[in-house]
C-alpha cells in the first residue's frame, strides 16, 4: 500500500493527488494510503483525516451513488463550490464579487428519477451505486422530500406490473401541489389491455399524473405547481427546478437584479419559473424552444389574476436567436439556458442595449464563457450568487448580473 496526500478536489468530488491521482470519497489535505489502479486510487484508507471530514447523516452514502460530498462540511462543500465558479472565471480573466452560497435544506428534493427492475421476488427501486448500474435501496434518503420517497414501493408496484427483467424501468416522480406526477420510461409497450391496468394503477394509488414514455396514460388531478401567484399544469416529465426552497431562492435573486424594469424578456423560460413572478410588477415576454411548455405557460398566465401582460413564443434560441432590435425594447431580461450555455444567443445581446441580465447558469464552465462574452460586449458583471439545491453533490448553480456600461 502506498501513501498519499490529497492536494485539491476535483469538479466530479474526487480528491486529486500526484499525478494526478483521483481518489474517492477523500478530501484536500487528507493522508491515505492505497493502491493505484490506472489513474484511481482504490482501497483508500484515510490515515490523517482533514478537519472538514464529518460523518455521512445517511446510511446509504457509501453505497449510493445520488450523493458525492456528504463527508464534508457543509461550510466546505460552501466553499468549494465558490471556488469552483472562481476557477471557472479565472479561465477568462473574470473577477467579481462573490456573495455566499445559499443552500436547499435536508429532505427537500422534491423531483428524483428512480431506477427500478423487476426481479423473481419483487422490484428493486432506489438509485444507482457509484460508478455501478446496480441499484442501491435508499429508506433512509436524507436528500428526498419524505413525500417523494414515499414514491419508492408504488414504483416498486409499477415495475412488477410493467417493467421487465431484461431492462431498467426509470420512474421521474415530482411531488405537486394534488400527489405524484410519475413519467416513465423503459417499461414495457404500452398495448390496450396494459393502458388499462397503468390508468386503474394510476387511480387506486392516488397519483395525479401517470405518462408512459411521453404518452400521458392517466390523469387523476391535475399536477400543478405554483410559480409566484400563478398555478401552473407542466408538461409530463418537463423541467423543475430541484426543490421549492431553491426555486423561491432564484426567484429572490432574479427579482433583486430586473428591480422595477417595465419590460422584461425571459429567455429558455420553460414553464413560466421567473416570467410568471416578474408579471407581478412587469410586462414580460418569455420564450422558449418547447411548444408545450409555452401552451402551459400561457394557459396559466391567462387564468391568473392581477398580472401584467405576458406574452409567449415559442422559439429555437440556439438556432434562432433573438437579434439586438428584438432585444432593445425590453428594460432587462432573464436568461436561463441549459448547460451548454447560450453562445449564439449570448453574442446578440452582446451586440444590443439592454441594460440589465440575470443570468441563471447550472454549468460555471459554460457560464464563464458566455459571461467573458458579455463583458467584451460592454457589460460589466456585478455579483455571483451560487444557488445549492443540489446539496451533497458536485453541481454548482448560480445567478448573475449584469449590467450595461
Amino acid at each position: 500500500m502506498e501513501q498519499f496526500r490529497i492536494t485539491r478536489l476535483g469538479h466530479q468530488g474526487d480528491g486529486i493527488a500526484d499525478g494526478p491521482l483521483f481518489a474517492p470519497l477523500t478530501l484536500p489535505d487528507e493522508v491515505i494510503t492505497g493502491t493505484v489502479v490506472g489513474k484511481t486510487i482504490s482501497d483508500v484508507r484515510i490515515v490523517t483525516p482533514s478537519d472538514q471530514r464529518v460523518k455521512p447523516i445517511c446510511s446509504h452514502f457509501k453505497s449510493c451513488g445520488g450523493c458525492q460530498l456528504m463527508h464534508a462540511s457543509d461550510d466546505f462543500v460552501a466553499d468549494w463550490k465558490l471556488q469552483v465558479i472562481e476557477q471557472a472565471l479565472a479561465a477568462h480573466d473574470l473577477d467579481t464579487q462573490l456573495n455566499a452560497t445559499v443552500t436547499s435544506p435536508i429532505k427537500s428534493r422534491r423531483r428524483a428519477a428512480f431506477s427500478a427492475r423487476r426481479t423473481k421476488k419483487g422490484a428493486q427501486v432506489g438509485f444507482h451505486a457509484r460508478a455501478s448500474d446496480t441499484i442501491v435501496d435508499i429508506p433512509n434518503c436524507q436528500l428526498l422530500d419524505p413525500s417523494l420517497l414515499a414514491a419508492v414501493p408504488i414504483i416498486a408496484e409499477l415495475a412488477q406490473l410493467a417493467g421487465s427483467r431484461k431492462a431498467e424501468l426509470t420512474a421521474l416522480t415530482t411531488v405537486t401541489e394534488n400527489g405524484l406526477d410519475m413519467a416513465v420510461t423503459g417499461g414495457k409497450p404500452v398495448d390496450g389491455a396494459l393502458r388499462v391496468a397503468l390508468g386503474q394503477f394510476c387511480e387506486t394509488r392516488k397519483l395525479a399524473r401517470l405518462s408512459w414514455d411521453g404518452d400521458v396514460i392517466a390523469m387523476r388531478l391535475p399536477p400543478t405547481q405554483t410559480f409566484g401567484t400563478a398555478r401552473v399544469l407542466p408538461p409530463a416529465g418537463s423541467f423543475l427546478q430541484a426543490t421549492k426552497q431553491g426555486e423561491t431562492d432564484l426567484v429572490t435573486q432574479v427579482q433583486s437584479i430586473i428591480g422595477p424594469a417595465a419590460k422584461v424578456a425571459d429567455l429558455f423560460s420553460g414553464c413560466g419559473t421567473f416570467a410568471l413572478p416578474l408579471a407581478q410588477t412587469a410586462e414580460v415576454h418569455a420564450i422558449e424552444g418547447d411548444a408545450d411548455m409555452i401552451k402551459a405557460l400561457d394557459r396559466s398566465w391567462r387564468d391568473t389574476t392581477g398580472l401584467k401582460r405576458v406574452t409567449s413564443q415559442t422559439r429555437d434560441l440556439f438556432r434562432r436567436p433573438l437579434l439586438p432590435d428584438e432585444l432593445n425594447r425590453f428594460d432587462a431580461m432573464v436568461i436561463d439556458p441549459p448547460r451548454a450555455g447560450a453562445q449564439a444567443q449570448i453574442a446578440e445581446i452582446s451586440a444590443s442595449r439592454v441594460p440589465i441580465i440575470a443570468y441563471v447558469s447550472c454549468n460555471p464552465v459554460t457560464f464563464a464563457r458566455d459571461a467573458a462574452q458579455l463583458v467584451q460586449g460592454g457589460y460589466d458583471l456585478e455579483w455571483i450568487t451560487p444557488i445549492d439545491q443540489f446539496r451533497w453533490s458536485t453541481h454548482v448553480e448560480l445567478v448573475a448580473k449584469f449590467s450595461k456600461r
